[in-house]
């Protein structure tokens, strides 16, 4: 597998891509289509379907930013990935036999298990959160560079930690398209006991396969054994309260008079070794709240990606619903499974990434002068531009839609679906493909680049919470517009009757909470400044 510029990635990195491909199938199979599940065999109305929906998908992608501390402190990657996949499989069998149980139940009598499917979803959750992290970051640990992407001397090997991320993208969406598309077609034709089940063998034969490969990975469970964030963190709290107390009943010593009079001095001395090892040194106090100084560092940014995040919860809750009222037919026979579309975020995602780097970069090298063309910021901002475009061009659609549906019912005419095709819904699935080739692919390298050395479970951990938290800010969104607009008697913009919801509306407002995102996100870009340009900056200090 080859990247540009001729870099190549090694074996064990081929078969972790294919791998993660593997996980993105059995996650998406289930994922894209579960809001279809939820309403028309457990019985929820569409509201309670997408807050379940986003929550699930919330907690799942927040999860990794509380294991991965402990993945990076305590246990090695190698295990954690084995033994966090015995618990996906375990959520994935749990769930198929939760479609096994409600085959006994009559089509429209409310499911007694519905608690038993929740457990079986928090179980896949809890798998994933170990399971995602720990192999990425193990993905990485295969390449050549010992060393941190921003600070890194060898360009070369900081180009191949791009071609690596890119090329996992590309694997995981593969994964992911298949997922959609496949799994979609046959959970509407065949039903959810093999819908759910197929999506359990993947991930079993992706952990048969992984075990498989145990002697070709490399393993560097032992580079950061000493580092432990969590307990250097309360040890560092504990020794600075400690020394407060002390001062408080003591002189100031001779070392302590030493301690005033270098804070008096410049920060960069061409003799300051004292400081460069208190930096490098894990285990001292000053450098975990230099690591603290960085991450609390990239909160304002974290913070304005929300809304992108917010923004890709609804492709599989109410652009799912949304296509379920439209005419799905192909020829007499054939209807497109309404979650199906999502595959064309994934498909325009892996048409479109080379394109990025065949046509784009050069392009914007000649006009920026800058090595990848555009910056990472650049890059994520530019996406998240794309996805404001997007929600626009859905709420247009959506108008459309309701228009058309009130026509007929003004005429007398009364169907689930209306003579308005599904595919005036491409455009807004492929603006947002196209927007995720900006924004998450840099978010990826973004976060890799400007976390603390040692901590690189915890980079991926923070690139999925974002989207956790925004499916938790989604579900927010929703009962908080549908408590506004249905109060005093009126219909909520998320009614069940699909010609009385406002979704349009509710478009409309997204995009507008995105765009102003968006304008927050460039100010801070503006002022924010890369652990690269710091390092640099110490570097001409010396």
């Amino acid at each position: 597998m080859a990247g540009s510029g001729g870099k190549t990635l090694g074996n064990s990195c081929i078969l972790l891509i294919v791998i993660a491909g593997m996980e993105r199938f059995a996650y998406k199979g289930v994922a894209s289509n579960l809001v279809t599940y939820l309403t028309d065999v457990m019985k929820m109305s569409n509201s309670a379907a997408a807050k379940t929906v986003n929550s699930w998908c919330g907690f799942t992608s927040m999860l990794p930013l509380l294991v991965a501390p402990f993945v990076d402190s305590y246990w090695d990657r190698y295990p954690t990935i084995l033994a966090s996949s015995f618990l996906y499989v375990a959520g994935l069998v749990a769930l198929t036999s939760t479609a096994l149980t409600r085959a006994s139940y009559a089509a429209n009598k409310p499911s007694s298990n519905s608690s038993f499917l929740f457990w079986s979803l928090y179980l896949i959750s809890l798998g994933q959160g170990g399971y995602n992290p720990s192999l990425q970051a193990f993905g990485a640990d295969q390449l050549d560079s010992e060393e941190e992407l921003p600070s890194s001397k060898d360009e070369q090997k900081s180009n191949k930690k791009s071609v690596f991320f890119q090329w996992w993208y590309f694997g995981v969406c593969s994964g992911s398209l298949l997922g959609i598309t496949l799994m979609s077609y046959i959970q509407d034709t065949f039903g959810w006991i093999l819908g759910f089940a197929i999506p359990t063998i993947s991930m079993v034969t992706s952990v048969v396969v992984f075990s498989c490969g145990s002697r070709i990975y490399t393993y560097r469970e032992s580079e950061a054994m000493d580092y432990k964030p969590i307990v250097n963190i309360v040890q560092s709290i504990k020794a600075t309260a400690l020394k407060l107390m002390h001062c408080r009943i003591t002189l100031p010593n001779k070392s302590d008079v030493t301690e005033l009079e270098l804070q008096e001095k410049p920060l960069c001395h061409p003799n300051s070794t004292t400081n460069e090892g208190l930096v490098e040194n894990p285990k001292s106090g000053f450098y975990v709240l230099e690591n603290a100084k960085v991450l609390l560092r990239l909160l304002p940014i974290w913070i304005m990606l929300l809304m992108f995040a917010v923004i890709f919860q609804q492709p599989p809750t109410f652009f799912t619903k949304q296509g379920m009222t439209m005419k799905r037919n192909i020829g007499s026979k054939f209807k497109i499974p309404p979650a199906t579309l999502q595959s064309a975020i994934t498909l325009s995602i892996i048409l479109l990434m080379p394109l990025y780097d065949k046509i784009m970069i050069p392009i914007t090298r000649l006009a920026t002068c800058h090595e990848k063309g555009i910056t990472v910021m650049q890059r994520m901002g530019i996406g998240m531009f794309i996805s404001v475009i997007a929600m626009a061009s859905a709420a247009v659609v959506e108008t459309r839609r309701l228009h058309i549906s009130r026509e007929m019912e003004a005429l007398g005419a009364h169907s689930e679906t209306i003579p308005f095709s599904i595919f005036w819904l491409l455009p807004q699935y492929i603006l947002l493909g196209i927007s995720d080739i900006f924004t998450v692919v840099g978010m990826q390298e973004f976060f890799y680049s400007e976390v603390p050395i040692r901590m690189r479970t915890m980079a991926f951990a923070l690139y999925t919470s974002v989207f956790g938290v925004g499916s938790y800010l989604s579900s927010l969104l929703i009962a908080t517009v549908e408590a506004v607009t249905s109060s005093n008697g009126r219909q909520s913009w998320f009614s069940d009757d699909m010609s009385e919801a406002r979704l349009d509306k509710y478009y409309w407002f997204l995009a507008s909470l995105s765009a102003l995102s968006f304008l927050f996100y460039v100010l801070l870009s503006a002022c924010y400044r890369s652990r690269r340009d710091l390092d640099l900056d110490n570097e001409n200090c010396k």
